[in-house]
């Protein structure tokens, strides 16, 4: 079988398929509504978003195929690989989906998930992606279950791959003018090509089952949490936590830079931020709390395998 962007496309738009049933299952009774939309310079996406389910308050999957000229901000971040060669006719091609799922209760994680292919018509390609957790409050048994699966799915591939998306993971997702991680990381990697000896199709078959994990993995921790009792007070600090991960989403993720630089819908894009969020002027956990353990996590570096 030919490995082209037809061939990624395809098999992206049933990984879709298949999280969203996953997700539905788990969640109850909620139902993904199905949008379809287009880009004008060529393209267009399949948005899938969930809203007030038993378990998940707002969560999309989302699938876009996007093509066109190539925007000037990616001609320059693309020089230096090609010796200043790229013509300014240069088109490019780029498709994936991206998963952000904001439970209801505050016992159970937000994740994110991004998986992405990229080519540009001078022959440049890559992979992109990553799984990571952000917990409202970090459970040391459900971030090394996490971490633990993500491990495996590096070690079938490469050796090296854990250590090195995990601490790539570390210091993405940093939210710097708060000096804590988002949450407790997980992997990113990005324009993965022929790296560490990797040819492109084993890349490839690596970056695939990143995207098959995410339904086990997140499916899991779901059926563990969602009956758990909180309280008002974790309640409210779901919603600031919930601000932190808007912080980053809107100042710091390259994922929403590339969507709205590139005119992709604004909807879709957003689709990241929940549907309501907290901000307190000054607030601090009381001492020895469940929220100040968490807040004295959120930092990189954390070996939880």
């Amino acid at each position: 079988m030919e490995i082209n962007k037809e061939h990624i496309t395809g098999w992206l738009k049933q990984l879709q398929d298949s999280i969203c049933i996953a997700l539905e299952k788990a969640d109850g009774s909620g139902k993904f509504l199905e949008e379809n939309w287009k880009r004008e310079e060529g393209g267009g996406g399949r948005s899938r978003v969930m809203k007030n389910g038993s378990v998940i308050e707002k969560g999309g999957v989302m699938f876009s195929a996007v093509h066109g000229n190539t925007p000037e901000f990616l001609l320059r971040e693309n020089q230096h690989s090609v010796n200043d060669t790229i013509s300014t006719d240069s088109k490019f091609y780029a498709t994936g989906i991206s998963i952000v799922i904001h439970p209801k209760n505050p016992m159970v994680p937000i994740i994110h998930m991004n998986i992405r292919y990229f080519e540009m018509s001078n022959g440049t390609k890559w992979l992109g992606g990553g799984i990571d957790l952000t917990p409202h409050y970090i459970v040391e048994e459900d971030a090394k279950y996490f971490h633990g699966e993500l491990k495996k799915v590096c070690d079938r591939h490469h050796a090296s791959y854990y250590k090195k998306f995990k601490d790539w993971a570390d210091n993405y997702f940093f939210i710097k003018h708060r000096n804590e991680t988002r949450g407790i990381g997980g992997i990113f990697f990005d324009r993965l090509n022929t790296d560490e000896n990797m040819s492109f199709e084993k890349n490839l078959a690596f970056w695939k089952e990143v995207g098959e994990t995410f339904a086990p993995t997140y499916c899991y921790l779901i059926n563990k949490n969602k009956n758990i009792s909180f309280n008002e007070t974790q309640k409210k600090w779901q919603l600031l936590r919930r601000g932190r991960y808007v912080e980053f989403n809107l100042i710091y993720d390259k994922g929403t830079k590339f969507g709205l630089e590139t005119n992709g819908r604004t909807e879709s894009i957003l689709m990241s931020l929940p549907a309501l969020a907290g901000w307190e002027y000054n607030e601090e956990p009381a001492k020895n709390s469940l929220e100040e353990i968490t807040q004295g996590l959120l930092k990189k570096g954390i070996s939880w395998t």
